[in-house]
């Protein structure tokens, strides 16, 4: 480097997570992207720096973590969640990419015109970078060129009734239908994978058992009403249809199970991915770290579809995710207002069986998936992988998120791994502060979150939002504010 190609800013840290292991690294920035990446001890040579961050002992420097799994819900329901709350508390948590889902907006993102709303929505809001899944619904298969066009990562189906009406579930051959088209435009399917008629069967026995008397506060009696083998089925025709499609499009039938939480299914996608299948899976922060036989009858925070299941899931959930069967951990923050969750410390039933189903968590992701890694013994480059590397890699935003490498976006997280974080309502960023994790201690707080070079932490409410809207192809439709 000519003494003319000064630094914007120049990251000094002990410990920095890098691709090849965790090692002392000094980090320079230019323009928003990683300039170099040097061992700490020949920082002498790099040119000067506008800004020099040191990093603490006991801080560790992480890439910017990528969440593909975010339901923001604006426009619509944005008393649910909004672009500003979702991703100020994103970026608290350390993460500086969020992929959006297709409902529970109004309009769902099932066309272009609908995506364009969500730019609108999105635009001049947001403090992370922000992509965006479409939709696959029944009819709508002419509209996924326009909504890959517009940018898109993919588009998101349900096999069985989703919770909100505009936004409805798929047949078998509705799925295939989307997916054989996805696959033409070189795109890829996400499926909530439930198998209805299994869900069916299992609410018949449950409304039959509710009244003899069963208390629909039992979380025992809501996880009988999904279980696994509504996952199972479902997974085995969303591997048969890749199968039945292999060979279509650039990159195949490229289809991925969303928020998995069946251990019994986990063979179904190793068997995929061995037959060279294009069909991954995620799962989530709940389904790694809370057990069913410890979640109160009433307590309907912890209500998710598919459900939190046993210690013994969790147990194969980790080991899938070390075998690289599953290939990242997400959020799926899916936030709603109190009054639906029921809760009967604010009056209401805790009628589990009646409750919204769904967990925020995305600004907690981190230190809930960090804190039972630790006591696992599996080491923070893990956990990296999981939540930045991975995530951005099956989006093909490889080498510009989730990694601490040359020409990537300077997207940087702070953690200190060992400091205690006591979870908190007040704390929290997102809209309705709504948390199985209430009051629970966890290890890792994020001590500073930077976007492209630049700090955003997103702590303060009136902070500025610097985040742009991302598109599939790699670009940047809208960049923030500078």
């Amino acid at each position: 480097m000519g003494p003319s190609s000064g630094l914007d800013l120049l990251v000094l840290a002990e410990r920095a997570v890098l691709p090849g292991g965790t090692r002392a690294a000094a980090l320079g920035v230019r323009d928003g992207r990683i300039a170099v990446v040097v061992d700490l001890d020949r920082r002498g040579d790099l040119p000067a720096a506008r800004q020099v961050l040191e990093l603490a002992d006991d801080e560790v420097l992480l890439p910017g973590l990528v969440d593909t799994h975010v339901h923001v819900n604006e426009p619509g329901r944005t008393a649910w969640e909004g672009f500003d709350t979702a991703t100020r508390a994103a970026a608290l948590g350390g993460v500086t990419t969020v992929v959006d889902m297709p409902l529970n907006s109004v309009p769902a993102t099932t066309t272009a015109d609908a995506l364009r709303v969500k730019h609108d929505a999105a635009r001049g809001a947001v403090h992370v970078d922000v992509g965006f899944w479409g939709g696959v619904v029944p009819g709508n298969t002419r509209e996924l060129a326009g909504l890959v066009a517009g940018g898109v990562f993919g588009a998101k189906c349900f096999t069985t009734p989703s919770g909100v009406d505009e936004f409805e579930h798929v047949s078998p051959a509705q799925l295939r239908e989307g997916l054989a088209e996805l696959a033409r435009l070189g795109s890829r399917l996400l499926v909530h994978a439930e198998d209805p008629h299994v869900l069916d069967e299992a609410a018949e026995q449950v409304a039959r058992r509710v009244a003899e008397g069963a208390d629909p506060r039992s979380f025992a009696l809501f996880l009988a009403s999904r279980p696994a083998s509504a996952e199972d089925s479902a997974v085995a025709d969303v591997v048969a249809a890749a199968r039945e499609l292999r060979g279509l499009g650039p990159g195949g039938a490229q289809v991925h199970v969303v928020h998995l939480a069946s251990a019994s299914a986990l063979p179904l996608v190793a068997a995929a991915r061995a037959e060279g299948l294009p069909v991954t899976a995620e799962t989530c922060p709940h389904y790694l770290t809370l057990d069913a036989a410890a979640v109160p009858d009433g307590a309907t925070q912890f209500k998710c579809c598919p459900p939190v299941r046993s210690a013994q899931t969790q147990d194969a959930l980790w080991a899938a995710l070390e075998a690289g069967v599953l290939d990242s951990v997400v959020s799926d923050h899916s936030p709603c207002t109190p009054d639906l969750k029921l809760l009967q410390e604010d009056g209401g039933t805790g009628d589990f069986l009646a409750a919204w189903g769904g967990i925020a968590s995305v600004q907690l992701g981190l230190p809930v998936v960090w804190t039972a890694a630790r006591e696992r013994g599996v080491p923070l480059e893990r956990v990296v992988g999981w939540m930045a590397a991975r995530p951005a890699a099956r989006v093909g935003l490889a080498g510009r998120k989730g990694s601490l490498v040359v020409g990537a976006d300077a997207d940087l997280a702070v953690l200190a791994p060992e400091e205690e974080l006591l979870v908190e309502p007040g704390s929290l960023a997102f809209r309705n502060k709504v948390t199985p994790y209430a009051g629970q201690r966890l290890r890792g707080v994020v001590r500073s979150t930077w976007l492209r070079g630049r700090r955003v932490d997103g702590a303060d409410a009136g902070a500025r939002p610097r985040g742009g809207l991302l598109h599939a192809a790699g670009g940047v439709v809208e960049d923030g504010p500078a």
